[in-house]
Formats: C-alpha cells, sequence, structure tokens
C-alpha cells in the first residue's frame, strides 16, 4: 500500500518543463502524513485507547509470581515464603461499567479530535493550494497584459515622435505598464511563499511546485448546505469531539458517585512455597512447603468523605465540559452564519466580474474587427493600434477581476466547509 502511494506520488511529481506538478488530494494526503498537530493527536488517540482497555481488563485476573529467597536467625519474622504467586481481579463494582462508558467516550473524542486536526490540515492545504493555483493564473495573464503594455508603449513613443500624440500619451502609456510590472512582481513574491507553505505543510521541495487545475473540485452552492446548526453537530468534530468529552465526564461524575454505599467485590488468590529455613520447624511445628489462599474481598463504603467530595468534583468537570461543548457549537454557529451571509454577496461580485468580462471581450471582439476591416460607416473615425492594445490590456484587467473574484469566494466556501466538517469530502470529490 506504502509502495502504491509513494509510486503515485513520484508519478505527480515528474517534472514537467522544469516544474513538479501534484494534485490537491495527494498534497492533502501529504500533509496529513507531515503534520506534527496530526501525529499528536493519533499518539492520542493510541492513549485512549490504552485507557478504555485498562478499563475493561480490570475484570481480568492477574497474575504475578516472585521469588525470595534469604536467611533467618532466632525468631522468625513474616513468612518464609521461597516462592510465591498471586492472582487478583475485580469482581462486582457498581462504578466500573460507568467508568468503562467514559473511557470509551474518550477514544470516540480522541478519534473526532484526529479527524479535526486532518481537516484543519486539509483547509491549510487548500487554502495555499487555491492561492498558489491563482496566483499562477494571474501571472500568466499579467504577462499577457504586460506583452499588450508594452507595445502600446511602443506605439505611443512613435506616435509622440511623429507629433500625433502629446507626450502625457506616453507616460500614460509606461504608467499601465509598470502597474502591470508591479503585480506581477506582487503574484510572482505571493506565488513563492505559498510554494513555501505547501513545502512545509508536504515535505516536498518548494522549488517548482505547481498545481494541477482540474483537481480542485468546485464548491457546492451556498443554497446546498442542509440546516447549519444541525450540520455542525453531525458533521464539524470539534464540536462533535467536545460533546463525546462531556459525555465521558458525565460518566465518571456518575461512577465517582456510585462508589459511595455501594459494595466491592474483589477476588483473590496465593499461592506460597515455603523454605525450611532454621528456626521455623522449632516454632512452628506444623510447618508445610505449599500453601494456597483463595477468597473475596467484599467492603461497604458506608461513609467516605474523600469519595463524596470527589464525586461532587466530577460533577462540575462534567457541566463545565458540557457548557464548552454548547459554547463551541455557538461560536461555530455565528461564524457559519456570518461565512453564509458573505458567500450571497461574493457571489453577487463574482457575477458582475463575469459580466464586465464578457463585456470587455466582447468590445475587444469588435475593435479587432474594426482594425482589420473598418468601421464600415463612410465617415466612422478609424480604430487605432493604440486603441486596440488599450482594449487588449481592459480586456486582461477585466479577466483578472474575475479570477480575484472566483478566488475570495473560494476562499470562503473553503472556510464554510471546514466549519460545516465537508472539507473531506469536498477534496476527495476529485478522485471521483
Amino acid at each position: 500500500m506504502h509502495l502504491r502511494r509513494l509510486a503515485q506520488v513520484l508519478f505527480l511529481l515528474i517534472p514537467a518543463a522544469g516544474a513538479a506538478q501534484i494534485s490537491l488530494s495527494s498534497a492533502v494526503d501529504l500533509a496529513e502524513k507531515n503534520s506534527p498537530a496530526v501525529r499528536g493527536a493519533v499518539a492520542n488517540l493510541q492513549k485512549a485507547t490504552a485507557a478504555w482497555q485498562e478499563s475493561k481488563d480490570a475484570y481480568i485476573p492477574n497474575f504475578v509470581v516472585g521469588l525470595s529467597p534469604g536467611y533467618a536467625y532466632g525468631f522468625p519474622l513474616g513468612y518464609p515464603s521461597f516462592f510465591n504467586a498471586n492472582a487478583s481481579s475485580l469482581v462486582l463494582s457498581w462504578s466500573q461499567k460507568d467508568y468503562i462508558r467514559a473511557a470509551r467516550q474518550a477514544v470516540n473524542g480522541a478519534s473526532l479530535s484526529l479527524k479535526d486536526a486532518q481537516q484543519q490540515v486539509a483547509l491549510d492545504v487548500a487554502l495555499d493550494y487555491v492561492e498558489l493555483d491563482y496566483d499562477l493564473k494571474a501571472i500568466a495573464a499579467l504577462e499577457e497584459e504586460n506583452g499588450y503594455a508594452g507595445s502600446l508603449v511602443q506605439i505611443e513613443q512613435e506616435r509622440v515622435q511623429a507629433g500625433v500624440d502629446a507626450r502625457r500619451s506616453q507616460l500614460e502609456a509606461e504608467l499601465t505598464a509598470a502597474q502591470v510590472e508591479e503585480k506581477r512582481f506582487h503574484l510572482e513574491n505571493d506565488a513563492e511563499a505559498m510554494r513555501q507553505k505547501l513545502a512545509h505543510l508536504t515535505g516536498l521541495p518548494a522549488l517548482g511546485l505547481t498545481t494541477i487545475n482540474n483537481s480542485i473540485p468546485a464548491a457546492p452552492a451556498a443554497d446546498s448546505f442542509a440546516p447549519i446548526d444541525a450540520q455542525i453537530i453531525a458533521n464539524n468534530p470539534a464540536v462533535s469531539a467536545a460533546y463525546a468529552n462531556a459525555k465521558s465526564k458525565w460518566y465518571v461524575s456518575l461512577a465517582d458517585e456510585k462508589q459511595n454505599y455501594r459494595p466491592l467485590a474483589a477476588f483473590g488468590a496465593q499461592y506460597s512455597l515455603f523454605e525450611k529455613t532454621p528456626g521455623y520447624t522449632e516454632y512452628f511445628p506444623h510447618f508445610q512447603y505449599n500453601n494456597v489462599e483463595l477468597g473475596v474481598q467484599i467492603t461497604f463504603p458506608f461513609f467516605d468523605a474523600t469519595r463524596r467530595a470527589r464525586a461532587r468534583e466530577s460533577a462540575a468537570d462534567a457541566a463545565h465540559a458540557g457548557a464548552d461543548a454548547d459554547a463551541a457549537l455557538n461560536i461555530l454557529s455565528e461564524q457559519a452564519a456570518t461565512l453564509r451571509g458573505s458567500l450571497r454577496e461574493l457571489a453577487a461580485q463574482q457575477k458582475v466580474a463575469q459580466v464586465q468580462s464578457e463585456i470587455a471581450q466582447a468590445d475587444l471582439e469588435a475593435v479587432v474587427t474594426e482594425l482589420n476591416n473598418g468601421t464600415g460607416t463612410p465617415n466612422g473615425a478609424p480604430v487605432t493600434p493604440a486603441q486596440a492594445q488599450k482594449a487588449r490590456i481592459e480586456e486582461r484587467q477585466d479577466y483578472a477581476q474575475v479570477l480575484e473574484a472566483n478566488f475570495t469566494l473560494m476562499k470562503v466556501e473553503l472556510n464554510l466547509l471546514r466549519t460545516t466538517g465537508q472539507l473531506e469530502t469536498w477534496v476527495r470529490s476529485a478522485l471521483q
């Protein structure tokens, strides 16, 4: 399984034109294996599982053997045991079943905390991956825009030298080219920062790291989400872990309460092989080598102030854990509601940017047609090459606005998916 997974990663990282490509799902897989938070959550789950097993094993008799060689002088002290074996176990406890239930809920909470850590890593990777993908597409659009801006500067220089346009026209073209260059440098720096972040998350080299655009699934529409509160309880692992922890503490408080006024029974067995050292036969005429003892110890805790105080302490812990779980649910519900509201506004902005881009494309097509074929109007002013370059620049600028609107909307959608516990399903949907 590991070899196959390694082969898939190596295949995705085959250099293509000096760039290493990796899909979103592969990046998430690598990050989850590389994440210290995930490894810590795995250790917590293993610890909780061991504690649960320990609580169940209280009913299984233990077996201990030992040797006690020695020498006695004078009146014997203690038992002359050379070899002994002991076994003991819990027989009856009104509390132990609740302790086992508490440990089982702790395992459930640790498992959900592990899932929450994995989803947080998936969100970190997804946000960086989507941003890198946006940067790369925006840089490509700016490189085209930079070419058009350079051509516009050259055209304006020629027109200024010919006395057709004023010097201001050339300066405006140079300003446009400088602004495009500034944006490109900013995006290149951001892309490099995203590569570094992905490299730290996945353990891969940052140099030449690029995305696979079709590995990014489309985010679900806001209207497709179920009611927020119900969905958070059902899917958000952090909230579910908080409630599992509260239930575990409630079982502990219940068990501590049952330790008062209820009997406790324990089984015990012991075998001892006595040694015939000087003095024992003299003082113990009925001395024998083999000795066995079996029995059940039953205790009735009629009054134990310490246990009663512990029960009150456990009850307070359970109440506090329940309040923390309710608070976590309220916070995430408010965050989800805010994100849902932002989605509607950003979706409207995305629509505006898309329409403006389509208008710019239509204007560019009209300008290019008039530049090549004329206006078709006898007295119409002809389209100049400078106007055509400006139309191309405006079209690229509007396209860049669409990319930015899509990216901003995607970030909010990813955070909402994380809040509602659907992020992992979204990441894996690309594999289908």
